[in-house]
């Protein structure tokens, strides 16, 4: 494994297999399953920035969702192979910004999914910074994401963005 933060691509830590209780009665991912699946694939970038559920029992500190946007692009099937990249588009030492796409394993490109998550103290209920450790794994990331490609629907929103 490399050091926490200095991967030059998008982050590639997570694959999963389309599941049945993902399956909607169209015989395909439904929408929350899309919701699951990059919620996991971010908490896998998460963990590879020390940020995710053993940080928050070590230090009653933990990353908080509050804002998402999904966009659907393609059908995924039970059994369906999906693998997700992350790009840390911004941060600062209270708040990340990240990109997740999903591709099955055939290429097709199924959905994409941005994110901000705030930095919350949970014992004191309030947004905090980071500590120095962990904004440094974060700040490394960050410093090797800045050269990659931004999709052009980045901060869009709902209507925003077409598939091309």
């Amino acid at each position: 494994m490399t050091d926490r933060g200095t991967l030059a691509a998008p982050y590639s830590g997570y694959r999963t297999e389309v599941g049945a209780e993902w399956i909607d009665y169209n015989g395909h991912l439904h929408d929350a399953g899309y919701a699951i699946v990059l919620s996991k694939a971010n908490e896998a970038l998460l963990a590879h920035l020390g940020l995710s559920e053993a940080y928050r029992a070590a230090t009653g500190r933990a990353m908080y969702t509050v804002e998402s946007h999904i966009r659907y692009l393609a059908e995924a099937v039970r059994g369906d192979v999906i693998e997700a990249v992350s790009l840390l588009v911004s941060a600062d030492a209270k708040r990340l910004r990240i990109h997740t796409v999903l591709r099955r394993d055939d290429g097709v490109l199924v959905a994409t999914g941005e994110y901000l998550y705030l930095h919350v103290d949970q014992t004191v209920g309030s947004v905090t910074a980071m500590p120095p450790d962990r904004w440094a794994a974060v700040n490394a990331l960050l410093s090797a994401h800045a050269s990659l490609d931004r999709p052009a629907h980045l901060g869009r929103g709902v209507g925003g963005s077409r598939q091309s």
